[in-house]
């Protein structure tokens, strides 16, 4: 990953706006921050949410609190838990995620 175009700066994520985002079932609260070339967020998880969608965006992505479950196109699926954590690359591997709990992320992309 070459990161071009960011400054130092802090992110106090507890003050940051959050938008919704529906999932097939359930919902997503992420807190986002897009700077140069790349996008950080803190999301959170809904219990019961299934995202809508298969992504095929690369990522960098940390299990802070809660199960993820992360479904692969292909038919792998990887339960993970706090303190896991995934990379994908750019058109890689279509996945998706779903948790039965809820999970607090924190994602690079």
């Amino acid at each position: 990953m070459i990161i071009e175009n960011v400054p130092f700066q802090v992110a106090d994520w507890s003050g940051w706006p959050e938008t919704r985002h529906a999932g097939e079932t359930g919902h997503a609260l992420w807190r986002t921050l897009e700077v140069g070339n790349i996008r950080v967020r803190m999301v959170e998880y809904s219990p019961g949410y299934l995202a809508d969608h298969w992504c095929s965006r690369g990522h960098v992505l940390l299990v802070m609190q809660g199960e993820l479950v992360t479904e692969l196109a292909d038919g792998r699926v990887f339960t993970m838990r706090e303190g896991c954590s995934y990379q994908v690359a750019e058109n890689a591997e279509p996945h998706r995620s779903r948790t039965a709990t809820g999970a607090r992320l924190f994602i690079v992309d």
